[in-house]
């Protein structure tokens, strides 16, 4: 291992080993929580633009493997762990973690203390930092770190979608994934639209294992586009970047929603509250880690979430009389969820998919599709109906 560096644009300055590739590279320094998931978390394209920490001191363990991708490629800028683990032992791994991130150009250090970088980031808040193993001077890399692009006002949703529409229907990852608990085909009839703003392959499985028919179409597709596919729903997906510089989506959604059944995650949500005359706004150091606890306002349960996002929506800023809040955050009261009052429309904030983190919020697919069954039947009828998340 040689030697790097990761900079902050406060001026600290960490010294460390690369594992990665020698080469630098800049993002906002954030945090995860996770005790395990890190491929997963390395190819979730919501982190496009960040350097991701890990607060689990010892990461690689367990190596990587070709199943647990949650997109084609790494998606990150950076990585940093406390210790790295030269010899993965674990039955699915394929390759070790340090050649994987070095195939894929990511660069990476480790030897640092996380717990000390975790800290600065929990109290002066998420910040532009950079890992380098060319440049080793404290001075040239904070100027660099504060010359890199600042978070808030970015849309980075461009970089990560899909460049074409195709289609999905396979639902294979691993023996590790739920039973929907219904029988095979019986969402078979029922067409979604997926709006990709950096869509997780397991998104996709899992609406693909309630026996949803899937197309997906990349973040700036017209609407018209997508009405024409008289397709039976439209799901609005995860993404990277601040919400309010996605001004192209949003006008999308506002010719979808009343139309059709719309279901949104995390990115997807917060610009369904954008669309609704809602505010978003960056939150201090984010929600990202597999334990965060969420209130279901509708049931009164607790569902512990698999969480990263660093904007979160203002409930009070879309009016009343057209939404209500379905779900809170146990730890810092944020919202993670809405539903529309009288259009069949629901969002969350947080991963129902997991991929990595628990499955309690699974049943939320389940939902989409029964909103769109009840749609159906109500149409049939001559009624309308309303979201039920």
């Amino acid at each position: 291992m040689t030697t790097a560096k990761l900079a902050l644009e406060n001026g600290t300055v960490f010294t460390g080993r690369s594992f990665g590739a020698g080469r630098e590279s800049t993002g906002e320094v954030v945090f995860n929580t996770g005790m395990s998931g890190y491929q997963e978390i390395l190819t979730d394209p919501s982190y496009c633009g960040q350097i991701v920490t890990m607060t689990y001191p010892l990461i690689g363990n367990y190596g990587v493997n070709p199943d647990d991708i949650e997109s084609s490629q790494p998606q990150v800028s950076g990585f940093i762990v406390r210790e790295y683990c030269e010899f993965p032992s674990n039955f699915r791994s394929t390759a070790p973690l340090a050649a994987w991130l070095r195939e894929h150009g990511v660069t990476a250090i480790d030897g640092i203390d996380t717990r000390m970088l975790t800290r600065i980031l929990r109290e002066a808040g998420a910040m532009r930092g950079i890992i380098s193993t060319t440049d080793l001077d404290d001075a040239s890399l904070v100027a660099k770190a504060k010359a890199s692009p600042q978070m808030a006002g970015l849309d980075l949703t461009r970089r990560v979608t899909c460049r074409e529409v195709y289609s999905w229907n396979s639902t294979d990852r691993s023996p590790f994934v739920p039973d929907p608990g219904v029988r095979p085909g019986a969402g078979s009839s029922f067409h979604v639209v997926a709006y990709d703003y950096g869509i997780k392959r397991n998104i996709l499985r899992r609406l693909a294992a309630y026996g949803v028919k899937l197309t997906i179409v990349p973040s700036d597709f017209p609407a018209g586009d997508v009405l024409a596919m008289n397709p039976d729903g439209v799901f609005l997906s995860n993404g990277p970047g601040d919400p309010d510089a996605v001004k192209y989506a949003i006008g999308n959604i506002r010719q979808i929603i009343g139309k059709i059944p719309v279901f949104g995650i995390c990115l997807g949500h917060q610009l369904i509250g954008l669309t609704l005359g809602g505010k978003t706004f960056k939150l201090k150091f984010g929600h990202r880690g597999c334990n965060h606890p969420v209130k279901n306002l509708l049931t009164g349960e607790i569902e512990i979430t698999s969480q990263n996002h660093g904007f979160a929506l203002d409930p009070s800023s879309i009016p009343a009389a057209d939404a209500e809040v379905t779900h809170v955050n146990l730890n810092d009261g944020t919202n993670e969820g809405i539903r529309h009052r009288s259009l069949p429309l629901f969002s969350v904030q947080y991963h129902p998919e997991s991929s990595p983190g628990p499955h309690d919020s699974d049943y939320l697919f389940g939902n989409f599709v029964g909103m769109m069954a009840e749609r159906s039947l109500s149409a049939a009828h001559g009624n309308s109906v309303r979201a039920s998340a």
